[in-house]
């Protein structure tokens, strides 16, 4: 069929399966048939992380995005054709957080705090400009890195009584979500956070993608983030998946398809 894209960002697939043992003994071309789907898929410019699950949720996971949701549906449906029963899924997109700096606002910052004008100041404003182009590149059409750790969780703004994200003022939310991103920044380096909006399109409003090579830093980050107003006060959290990334013959061999 005709690409579907999406005019803003690339689609996002978090899919998890349960190993059907029988299927896969009986079947020794299974693993083969996953990383042909995955090769195949990654040839079509998207991407494929491939998970070992720690815990019982599942067995396997695979996280696939790129600008294609028709590929990506085909992809999935390529997966169902190995002995994996699929557990759980979830539906994104990439996107750029609304309450992002505009330039008007690092204007108006770097001439109250920092004192500056003139030329000097549009060439600090040069100097922000190329840094939010490479942040919008990396938020919209993000490079998966090599981390040995992924953890995975949906999340939603509460609209309880009382206690109702959307019924604040743009710029009381804004306010919040600049605390909030203060404490994510504090783990770059250790942590990469992939932030995919969901509303609309699954049951929660975001998924949160983390990756890193310590899980201490996945527990740290979501701890730290608790005492924070937005999610202490605002946020509800879905199941959150953890799981080995892995190469995907690996990962399958991990959980008992191939040898």
């Amino acid at each position: 069929m005709d690409p579907v894209a999406p005019s803003i960002g690339w689609g996002v697939l978090h899919l998890l399966y349960r190993v059907d043992r029988a299927r896969a003994e009986a079947d020794p071309e299974a693993a083969k048939r996953v990383v042909d789907a995955i090769d195949s898929l990654e040839s079509d410019g998207h991407q494929a992380l491939v998970f070992a699950v720690l815990g019982h949720k599942a067995d396997v996971g695979v996280m696939a995005l790129g600008p294609d949701l028709a590929r990506l549906q085909a992809f999935q449906q390529e997966l169902q054709g190995a002995p994996l029963e699929p557990v759980s899924s979830y539906v994104s997109l990439t996107e750029l957080s609304e309450y992002t700096s505009t330039e008007d606002d690092e204007r108006a910052r770097l001439s109250s705090e920092e004192g500056l004008s003139g030329d000097e100041l549009e060439a600090k404003l040069d100097v922000w400009r190329d840094r939010m182009a490479h942040y919008a590149e990396h938020r919209l059409h993000p490079q998966l890195p090599a981390k040995k750790l992924v953890g995975f969780y949906p999340m939603s703004k509460r609209r309880d009584a009382g206690a109702n994200w959307y019924e604040l003022s743009f710029d009381e939310r804004k306010r919040l979500m600049a605390g909030h991103a203060r404490v994510g920044r504090r783990y770059a380096g250790r942590i990469l956070q992939l932030i995919t909006g969901s509303v609309g399109l699954d049951d929660w409003e975001w998924g949160v993608t983390l990756l890193a090579d310590d899980p201490v830093a996945l527990k740290e980050i979501v701890y730290e983030m608790r005492f924070d107003p937005v999610s202490a006060r605002y946020a509800e959290f879905g199941p959150f998946v953890t799981g080995l990334v892995l190469e995907p013959e690996e990962a399958l061999r991990r959980v008992g398809v191939g040898r």
